[in-house]
């Protein structure tokens, strides 16, 4: 009887934390079919009175959100990628290729883990400026090529993969660059996978460096138009919940829209009045500025 009573305790508790987590995303989902007057009556209600497709409607059809989307899709594929690839390949340097110096040239990489992304953030846009990349792809491409984390975990799963694999294909006349892409590549593929997921979801909902590099509205990315629907004085609430509901697909958070975290950013970056905003000059907001003197 204990142990039913455990398992019922148990089972309750996380029914709760479940509901917790998903009720932000129901509300999201149930906001977007409700009009501006109705999500902002007092008391609020849950269910939307007369359920609407409008704010779908103008979200697809009016504001480029395809655009964006693909915009989206392009850079997060690209970088994932990229970011897959390059991890892959020095985690296999720093696992089997033998070199002076290979433990304090891998322990100085992986240190670069305990800087702050955001103490990084002025030097990186002034290096953008000086290479005339801001305002490009590029500007969001490259900076993340690499990832430090990557690394790390590649080279910790391919420790455990058998060295005698790669003899046998060496002796069989295989060169290093075929052992690494014909016999390491397929024996880490379930890390290749969980690296890909925690990458493409890190670049899809990424804000502020794409709404510091990027100024064309037609190169702007889905975290970056979500704040298209809040104006200085007031907001489009339909709008905002249907494009945070298509947006957050692909998010492993879905209680969580990515525009309440775009409205805090942006606060802190004294750039409250959002991305039609955006100094079109490229110019360091006043903010980093003072960071940088």
């Amino acid at each position: 009887m204990t142990k039913k009573l455990w398992n019922a305790l148990l089972l309750l508790i996380l029914l709760v934390f479940s509901v917790a987590m998903l009720y932000p995303f129901v509300y999201m989902l149930l906001g977007s079919l409700k009009t501006n007057a109705e999500i902002m009556v007092q008391p609020p209600t849950f269910l939307p009175q007369t359920p609407i497709l409008t704010n779908y409607e103008t979200v697809i059809a009016k504001n480029s959100f395809g655009l964006y989307f693909g915009n989206s899709l392009f850079i997060t594929v690209l970088k994932t990628a990229i970011v897959l690839y390059s991890s892959a390949f020095f985690g296999y340097v720093f696992s089997k290729i033998s070199f002076r110096f290979k433990e304090g040239i891998f322990l100085l990489v992986l240190s670069t883990m305990m800087i702050p992304w955001p103490v990084t953030l002025t030097p990186l846009y002034q290096m953008m400026s000086s290479f005339r990349w801001v305002g490009t792809w590029w500007s969001l491409i490259v900076p993340s090529a690499f990832s430090t984390f990557g690394i790390f975990m590649m080279r910790q799963f391919m420790r455990g993969v058998p060295d005698d694999l790669m003899e046998a294909a060496r002796i069989d006349g295989a060169g290093e660059y075929r052992v690494f892409h014909q016999i390491m590549m397929p024996n880490i593929t379930p890390a290749l996978s969980a690296l890909g997921i925690f990458q493409f979801l890190w670049t899809w909902d990424d804000y502020l460096w794409p709404f510091l590099m990027i100024s064309d509205k037609k190169m702007y990315t889905l975290p970056i138009a979500l704040s298209l629907y809040n104006g200085q004085y007031s907001a489009d609430n339909g709008g905002i919940f249907a494009s945070a509901s298509i947006a957050a697909v692909p998010d492993d958070q879905p209680g969580e829209p990515i525009y309440w975290d775009g409205r805090l950013i942006v606060s802190c970056f004294d750039l409250v009045t959002g991305p039609d905003k955006v100094n079109t000059k490229h110019e360091l907001p006043a903010t980093l500025v003072q960071l940088s003197v």
